[in-house]
C-alpha cells in the first residue's frame, strides 16, 4: 500500500509540473505581449485624445462666431441710431431703446422698491437692508431650494449695490498683509451649482475667506439671476472682502443674445423692465481691474500694447454702458455732398469693405491681409463667421457701409470717405474728426474686457472671437515691467482643465464654469494666492451623470453634440458651400477630391477646423475616394416654414435666426411672444437692410399675413421661429422610434 501511495504521489507531481510548464510562458513572450497592449492602449489614447481635441475646437470655433454675429449686429445698431435716424429723423426707434434707454427716474427714487407690494403667499427670503450674515444664509438656502427672490428685494439688492459701486475706483489694490489667501474665480455663466461647490469646498465668503470674482457672472447658464444676487449679497455684506470685476458679459447688448434678458423677463413679468435697467447701471459701474499686492493684475480678458493702467484709473466707466456700443459720433457736422449714387442691394449677398490682397496697418502696427476680405464669389462675402472682427469691420448694409471700413476698436473713424444715405441716394461725406478722449476711454475698456493672448509676439486685431486684441508675450513682458507687476491672471476663455499657463507662466487664464460646453466637456477651477504669491489650483467638475461614465463614453457625448452643432452650421450655409464646391466640380459629378473639400469648407465658413479629420463625420466618400458633397446635408432637414416664404427669404430666416430673435424681443416689450404685423414689416426691412438682402415689400407682406395664423393683427413670434430651424432627421427617427415603443408597451 505504501508503494502505490508514493507511485500516486510521484504521478501527480509529474502532472502538476507539466501543468505549470505550458501555464507560464517565457519572459520573452510575457513581454511581448505587454509590448503589443501598451502600444495598443497607446493608440486608444491617442484617438481618444484626437477626437476630444477637435470637439473642443469645434464648440469653440462656434461659440466664437456667435459672437462675431453679436458683435457685428450691435456694430449694425450703433450706425444706425448714430447716422441713419438723424438723417432720416424718423429712424429706428427700436433701435435706439435698446442701446440709448430712457432711464425711468422711478428707478433713482430711493424707495422705489417699497412701492412694490410683498404678498403674504410669498415663501421666499425676506432681505432687511443693511444685510446681515442671516440674510445671506437665508437667500443662499433658498436657491438651494430653487426658490426665487421677489422683484421687490432684487430691485433693493441692485439699488444698494449701485450705491456702493458708485464709491469704488476703477482698479481695486488688495494686500494679502491682512489675510491668509486671496481666492481667484473665474466665468461662471450662470452656472449656480459650480457657485454653490466653490463655497462648500473653499468656505462662504468672508474675512477668513477674500474672494476675487473675474466677470462673466451671468448668461447662458439657467441661474444668472441667483448667481450675480449671491454675489452682489456678499459684496454688500464684506465690502472689504469681496471683489467683483466686469466682464464682457456684463454688458445688456450681450445679454439679449446670450439669455440673460430673457431668463429676467420670464422671472420677473411685472417688474423686469425695472430690473434689466438697473442691471444696465449696476454692470457698467463694476471695477474693470483688481491688484494683488502690487504685484497681481486681475482682469476679465486681456490686455493690449495700448493698455495703460494709469489711464483706466482715471476713466469714467459708467459711461461705458456697453462695450459693443461705439463711440458716437454725430453727423449734424458733416457736409453732405449732392453727387450721389443709387442704393442697390444684392440678394443673397453682403458688402465688404475691403479688397482681399490689400494689405492694412493695424492699430498695433503689423501690416496683414484683411482675413474677412471680400471675394469675387459672393458665397464668401455672405458667410456670416467668415467676417473679421467686428470691432474691426462691422457688417454694415450696402447702403451704410463706409469706405474703408475702420481696422480697429481705437480707430473706429479713421476712414477716407463715409457713404451715408440722403433721401434715396447714397452721398459722400468726409468722416468727422474722431473725439480722442472717449474713443481712447472706450477703446481701453474693450481691450481689457474682450482681448486673448496668443503665442506669437506682438499685438494684432482679435479677428476669431470678433473683439479686442491677441497680446503676446512681448506685449505682456512689457506692460508688467512698465508697472512692477509679476503675474497677468484672466478668464474669458473655457479650458479643459479649468486653467492654464502661457506667455512663459506670466499669464494664466481661470475659467470657473464646469461642463460648459458640454456634461464632462471641461473641469471648473479657482487660483488661491498667499503672500508668497504663489498661485495654487483647484480643479472641480459638477456632475450628476458625469460619473457614471467611462471616459470613452463623455468623449462620445461631448463629440455627438458637437458634431451636431457643426452640422446645423453647414446646413444654414449650404447655398455657399455648394456654390463654391461646384467651381471645383466643373464636370458635375457631385463629387470633388479631399482637400478641395476641405479647401471650400474652410473659405465659406471660416472656422479653422481639421476638416479632413472631420470629413468622415461629415460626408462620404465615393468608389474612387472623392467626396460626395451632397451627403453633408443628407443628415438634416428644415422646419416647416409658411408656403408663402419665397426661398430666398427662408434661407436668410434659417440663417439670422438668432438675430432676427434679439430684434423681436426689442419689440416685444412685454415678452408675451406677440408682435404686431406693423412692427414685423418695419422690422424685417431694417434687418434686410442690415444683411443687404433685397426683399420685395410685397414679399414682406406676405409673409406677415401668412403668419399672422389667427387673423388678429399679430404674430406669434415663437411659433414663427419654430417653423425656421434646423431638424436632425435622426432625432425625428430616434423620437418616431421612442413612440412606436411607447405604443407597444401601452
Amino acid at each position: 500500500m505504501g508503494c502505490g501511495t508514493s507511485v500516486a504521489t510521484e504521478t501527480q507531481v509529474k502532472i502538476l509540473e507539466t501543468d505549470d510548464t505550458v501555464k507560464s510562458p517565457s519572459p520573452a513572450l510575457t513581454m511581448k505581449a505587454a509590448v503589443l497592449i501598451q502600444r495598443w492602449y497607446r493608440r486608444y489614447m491617442a484617438r481618444l485624445e484626437m477626437r476630444r481635441r477637435y470637439t473642443w475646437n469645434i464648440f469653440q470655433s462656434i461659440e466664437y462666431a456667435g459672437e462675431q454675429d453679436q458683435l457685428q449686429l450691435s456694430s449694425f445698431f450703433s450706425f444706425m441710431l448714430d447716422n441713419f435716424t438723424q438723417l432720416n429723423g424718423n429712424g429706428p426707434d427700436l433701435i435706439s431703446q435698446l442701446l440709448d434707454p430712457v432711464v425711468d427716474p422711478w428707478l433713482d427714487r430711493e424707495i422705489c422698491y417699497n412701492l412694490i407690494p410683498v404678498p403674504e403667499s410669498y415663501t421666499g427670503p425676506r432681505l432687511s437692508f443693511p444685510l446681515s450674515v442671516s440674510d445671506t444664509n437665508a437667500l443662499l438656502s433658498a436657491f438651494k431650494e430653487q426658490q426665487t427672490l421677489h422683484a421687490r428685494y432684487v430691485l433693493q439688492l441692485l439699488y444698494e449695490t449701485k450705491k456702493l459701486l458708485k464709491q469704488m475706483p476703477n482698479i481695486i489694490h488688495l494686500s494679502t498683509s491682512y489675510t491668509n489667501e486671496i481666492t481667484i474665480c473665474g466665468d461662471l455663466h450662470g452656472r449656480l451649482d459650480d457657485l454653490l461647490l466653490i463655497f462648500y469646498k473653499n468656505g462662504i465668503p468672508s474675512a477668513e475667506t477674500p474672494y476675487v470674482f473675474n466677470g462673466d457672472f451671468v448668461d447662458r447658464g439657467k441661474k444668472s439671476i441667483e448667481v450675480v444676487s449671491l454675489l452682489f449679497a456678499y459684496l454688500l455684506l464684506y465690502p472689504d472682502y469681496m471683489h467683483l470685476n466686469r466682464g464682457n458679459h456684463e454688458d445688456h447688448i450681450m445679454n439679449l443674445r446670450y439669455g440673460f434678458t430673457k431668463e429676467v423677463m420670464q422671472k420677473y413679468k411685472t417688474h423686469g423692465r425695472e430690473i434689466l435697467q438697473l442691471f444696465q447701471d449696476v454692470f457698467s459701474l463694476l471695477p474693470i481691474a483688481t491688484v494683488i499686492d502690487g504685484k497681481i493684475l486681475i482682469v476679465h480678458g486681456g490686455i493690449s500694447d495700448q493698455t495703460d493702467l494709469d489711464f483706466l484709473s482715471s476713466i469714467e466707466r459708467h459711461k461705458v454702458k456697453s462695450a459693443l456700443r461705439f463711440p458716437r459720433h454725430s453727423l449734424e457736422q458733416l457736409d453732405i455732398g449732392h453727387s450721389c449714387k443709387r442704393m442697390r442691394s444684392t440678394a443673397g449677398s453682403r458688402p465688404s469693405s475691403h479688397s482681399k490682397n490689400q494689405p492694412r496697418k493695424t492699430r498695433c502696427g503689423h501690416s496683414r491681409q484683411d482675413s474677412a476680405a471680400s471675394t469675387s464669389s459672393s458665397s464668401s462675402s455672405s458667410s456670416s463667421s467668415s467676417s473679421s472682427s467686428s470691432f474691426c469691420s462691422p457688417r454694415t448694409p450696402s447702403c451704410l457701409s463706409p469706405r474703408p471700413c475702420p481696422s480697429s476698436p481705437s480707430m473706429p473713424y479713421t476712414i477716407n470717405v463715409l457713404q451715408v444715405p440722403y433721401l434715396d441716394s447714397l452721398s459722400s461725406v468726409p468722416p468727422p474728426p474722431p473725439p480722442p478722449q472717449h474713443d481712447r476711454e472706450w477703446t481701453q475698456v474693450v481691450d481689457i474686457l474682450w482681448s486673448d493672448p496668443k503665442p506669437q509676439e506682438g499685438c494684432s486685431p482679435n479677428t476669431f472671437r470678433g473683439g479686442g486684441c491677441y497680446f503676446g508675450p512681448d506685449v505682456t513682458r512689457r506692460l508688467l515691467l512698465r508697472h512692477g507687476l509679476q503675474l497677468l491672471i484672466r478668464s474669458h476663455e473655457c479650458k479643459q482643465e479649468g486653467y492654464e499657463f502661457c506667455h512663459g507662466g506670466q499669464v494664466i487664464t481661470i475659467f470657473s464654469a464646469s461642463n460648459y460646453y458640454e456634461e464632462g466637456s471641461n473641469r471648473g477651477a479657482y487660483i488661491k494666492v498667499g503672500r508668497e504669491l504663489v498661485p495654487r489650483f483647484y480643479q472641480y467638475q459638477v456632475s450628476r451623470t458625469t460619473r457614471k461614465l467611462t471616459l470613452t463614453q463623455r468623449v462620445r457625448v461631448a463629440e455627438g453634440s458637437a458634431l451636431k452643432a457643426l452640422k446645423e452650421k453647414l446646413f444654414t450655409h449650404r447655398s455657399e458651400l455648394l456654390s463654391s464646391l461646384q467651381q471645383y466640380d466643373q464636370n458635375n459629378s457631385g463629387c470633388v477630391s479631399v482637400s478641395e473639400w476641405a479647401q471650400a469648407f474652410e473659405s465659406v465658413l471660416r472656422l479653422d477646423l481639421p476638416w479632413r479629420t472631420l470629413r468622415p463625420h461629415l460626408a462620404r466618400l465615393a468608389p474612387d475616394g472623392s467626396v460626395d458633397y451632397q451627403s453633408c446635408f443628407e443628415d438634416m432637414e428644415p422646419g416647416i416654414p409658411p408656403a408663402q416664404v419665397t426661398p430666398n427669404m427662408a434661407e436668410t430666416l434659417f440663417r439670422y435666426r438668432t438675430d432676427i430673435e434679439i430684434i423681436f424681443n426689442i419689440i416685444d416689450k412685454d415678452h408675451s411672444g406677440l408682435i404686431s404685423i406693423e412692427e414685423f414689416r418695419h422690422t424685417w426691412r431694417l434687418f434686410s437692410a442690415h444683411l443687404g438682402v433685397d426683399v420685395d415689400d410685397s414679399a414682406v407682406d406676405d409673409l406677415a399675413r401668412s403668419i399672422d395664423f389667427n387673423k388678429d393683427g399679430s404674430i406669434d413670434f415663437t411659433e414663427f421661429l419654430e417653423a425656421f430651424r434646423v431638424v436632425h432627421k435622426l432625432d425625428n427617427k430616434e423620437q418616431l422610434n421612442g413612440k412606436t415603443a411607447g405604443g407597444k408597451c401601452s
